[in-house]
């Protein structure tokens, strides 16, 4: 029997759990496949897809900078990333047609927005407009939260997603730490606090005592922001359980096996953040 082979595509890419986690399901279930970092070029994303019609590759998921730029490159779009204009898993269906769905957003439900009560009277702020970020805006939305604000450094990007979600309210970045303590759910989906990258330049003071910060980044797990708020009582979540569930959903769609998330898995992916 052939070994199948699945990857992830990105730039910089080396900071991926993804191998971790895919590797440990497939050795679980003694499925023979094998999953790796595939560090990717825009140049390279229509031979990478190529290799998916071939065989050559069973699927892939997709992380930044390319969550929409390969949506050209698929032959349909389906459910959430048809909503979201956002893929981050892909493969070929028993019609030899290219795939691109999202997973994110079932990640992100699954993961934190299942801890909101009362979500309908919620208002909820989303700090960064890229590759992620419409995910984000979506299970919000499909979260029955009907207040959402979206606020980031290029204006403009902010205004290009209020063309798809045209709910949004779309804030001046200068505001950000004035305007973070009118929110209930607030949500990171920029690059800033992760490793070896730059950070916000404040802290996030005088939150609402019963908001929820949601950190899509894993790495680290305790990024500077998180570790404020946690000395302040505010309640956090990293970005591992978004990983992890999102990557649960793309193991299912490739494998037809839905993955158990077990403590010695959990252990395994915080060891290698370590």
């Amino acid at each position: 029997m052939k070994k199948k082979l699945f990857a992830v595509i990105g730039n910089p890419i080396t900071h991926s759990l993804s191998p971790v986690l895919h590797n440990y399901w497939f050795k679980k279930y003694n499925i023979l496949a094998d999953y790796t970092l595939l560090n990717t070029e825009e140049k390279d994303l229509k031979g990478v897809i190529e290799k998916i019609r071939d065989g050559e590759l069973n699927g892939i998921n997709v992380t930044l900078p390319f969550k929409q730029k390969v949506i050209p490159l698929v032959d349909k779009l389906i459910n959430d990333a048809h909503h979201t204009n956002s893929v981050n898993t892909i493969y070929l269906d028993e019609t030899n047609a290219i795939v691109g769905e999202n997973t994110d957003v079932f990640g992100l439900q699954a993961a934190y927005l299942k801890e909101v009560n009362d979500a309908e009277n919620k208002k909820a702020l989303v700090i960064g407009a890229g590759g992620v970020s419409p995910s984000v805006i979506f299970s919000l939305e499909k979260s029955k939260i009907k207040d959402i604000s979206i606020i980031n450094r290029t204006h403009d990007k902010s205004l290009f997603l209020k063309k798809k979600f045209s709910y949004l309210n779309v804030l001046e970045w200068k505001l950000l730490k004035e305007k973070i303590r009118e929110y209930d759910v607030i949500i990171n989906a920029t690059s800033l606090g992760l490793k070896n990258n730059s950070d916000f330049e404040f802290e996030f003071e005088g939150l609402k005592p019963n908001a929820i910060f949601i950190d899509t980044i894993y790495n680290p797990l305790i990024t500077k922001s998180i570790k404020y708020l946690k000395e302040n009582n505010i309640k956090t979540f990293n970005g591992l359980d978004m990983l992890i569930y999102q990557g649960q959903k793309s193991f299912y769609l490739w494998n037809k096996v839905n993955p158990e998330i077990d403590n010695e898995l959990i252990d395994l992916l915080i060891s290698k953040l370590k």
